[in-house]
């Protein structure tokens, strides 16, 4: 998957999505402000007051999460393709997001806030954010027309590759681009109607070689050339033309055959790295995901509390041995590390394996339905869940997420196939994708593509989805043995 789009349709839209979230920011500021007021004049048996640094934090957090939410939810990228009804929804569903957190957060500081004020200041925000949006969403045509510079944009090579090109820049107009034409890259073009190219309509085909004529009578800001990597090195001299002109020039380089990967430029030092990644890259997506994973599993900790000592006193009565069962797993990228869990087995448990080999009901991993290593209590522990409860410590530690592929162990890593070894480059998590369609019940093969079609697909909105929708699961212990 090439990344060159982006960079190329959302420079233009991109001040437009900082001047979405800086209105954001003070629609929330006046929500707050709004539920404050409202709430200190309601005739309630309870004195309401919030000292200064909790309503600063309660701020933050709000800004933050809606923020946060808002991105991931893509709102800010789509205002004006969301129907009303979405950005109504949508907006709904990361306010009520951002409000569970801050009760979360309420609950674990013991703030002791408000439940009035909460409510207010979480329905003020879904009305003036939501009606903020819709009123965006109104006039945010015109708002480009009128303040985005049109970009004069040429193609250089009339293949299959430029045609694909040129269609994306015809899409891209109501960005601000303005494709002009092509430039041949074999001397003159021809004459006639073969002189032009197709698409939405006709397109004046010009020689890249008259360069400096065809810049004395048009407007160009950038070309992009879409040509294989054979016919850069001839162009060499047509490169410095046009960085004497001052011409921004692209070059499309899909015809690398890269399946599962983005692709973007950096740097080392003054050196220009063309960069693959078959995994999520984006640092400001990802540091969101692991401070969602600090929170939740902070909070997790503090609400599971005795759910963990009734877990550790049912092991410690049901059967001798540790209370916490470790074991080596492979983490990000193969890293090794010590999982906790609450032992559901009897102490022996790997010892008695070989003997239970013919019962394994799947490939490469060893799994047993009614496992007869199982303790009095373990089966319980395992139906909800409740055994895994300690690797909350784990995803703090930084060796786990909440969301993303179960950790395996070594035995089975170097089972793997070579397509699936790739599940490994995301931190793995307590719950998952396949978690929702079977747990226990998905064959190995399917739990893989599951594994990498949420790597090929994550977003926070993706993370949130999944973990609301494990909870349900957990509860009834569907799908589990």
């Amino acid at each position: 998957m090439l990344c060159w789009q982006p960079d190329v349709f959302s420079r233009h839209q991109r001040k437009f999505q900082v001047l979405y979230a800086v209105s954001d920011l003070v629609l929330i500021f006046v929500s707050f402000l709004l539920a404050y007021e409202v709430r200190s004049r309601l005739p309630l048996e309870n004195v309401f007051g919030i000292t200064p640094p909790v309503r600063v934090l309660l701020l933050a957090f709000a800004a933050a999460a809606n923020i946060l939410l808002s991105n991931a939810l893509q709102i800010y990228q789509q205002v004006e393709l969301l129907s009303p009804l979405r950005i109504v929804t949508r907006t709904f569903r990361h306010v009520a997001l951002t409000m569970l957190g801050l009760i979360v957060l309420d609950f674990g500081l013991r703030l002791d806030l408000s439940r009035p004020f909460f409510f207010l200041f979480g329905l003020n925000q879904w009305l003036l954010l939501a009606a903020g949006r819709l009123l965006s969403r109104r006039y945010a045509g015109s708002w480009r027309r009128r303040f985005n510079l049109p970009m004069h944009v040429m193609v250089a090579g009339t293949g299959s590759t430029a045609l694909e090109v040129a269609k994306a820049l015809e899409d891209a107009a109501p960005y601000g681009i303005r494709l002009q034409g092509f430039f041949s890259l074999n001397g003159e073009p021809p004459a006639g109607a073969l002189a032009n190219l197709s698409l939405s309509r006709q397109y004046p085909v010009h020689s890249i070689h008259r360069l400096r004529d065809f810049l004395e009578h048009q407007v160009l800001d950038e070309i992009i050339f879409a040509v294989d990597s054979g016919d850069l090195q001839p162009l060499q001299d047509i490169f410095m033309e046009c960085d004497e002109e001052g011409i921004r020039t692209r070059i499309a380089v899909n015809q690398f055959p890269h399946v599962n990967s983005e692709m973007y430029l950096e740097t080392l030092g003054n050196i220009p790295l063309l960069t693959f990644s078959a995994t999520p890259s984006n640092e400001l997506h990802l540091l969101a995901k692991r401070a969602l994973d600090v929170l939740l599993a902070a909070s997790g900790l503090v609400v599971a509390t005795p759910a963990l000592l009734i877990a550790a006193f049912l092991v410690r009565l049901s059967s001798p041995g540790p209370l916490i069962f470790r074991q080596e797993r492979c983490g990000l990228n193969g890293r090794r590390f010590t999982l906790y869990k609450f032992r559901s087995m009897v102490e022996n448990a790997e010892e008695l394996r070989p003997g239970l080999e013919h019962l394994n009901e799947k490939s490469t991993v060893f799994k047993i339905k009614n496992d007869p290593r199982l303790t009095p209590v373990g089966g319980f522990l395992r139906k909800f869940s409740i055994d895994e409860l300690p690797q909350l410590w784990n995803v703090l530690r930084g060796d786990m997420s909440i969301v993303g592929p179960r950790p395996p162990i070594a035995s089975e890593v170097e089972n793997y196939a070579r397509w699936q070894r790739r599940r490994l480059r995301m931190r793995p998590g307590l719950t998952c994708l396949w978690a929702l369609e079977g747990r226990d019940r998905l064959d190995f093969d399917t739990m893989m593509r599951k594994d990498l079609q949420y790597i090929d697909s994550w977003s926070l909105a993706l993370d949130l989805r999944i973990i609301l929708l494990t909870i349900p699961l957990v509860v009834t212990g569907k799908g589990a043995h």
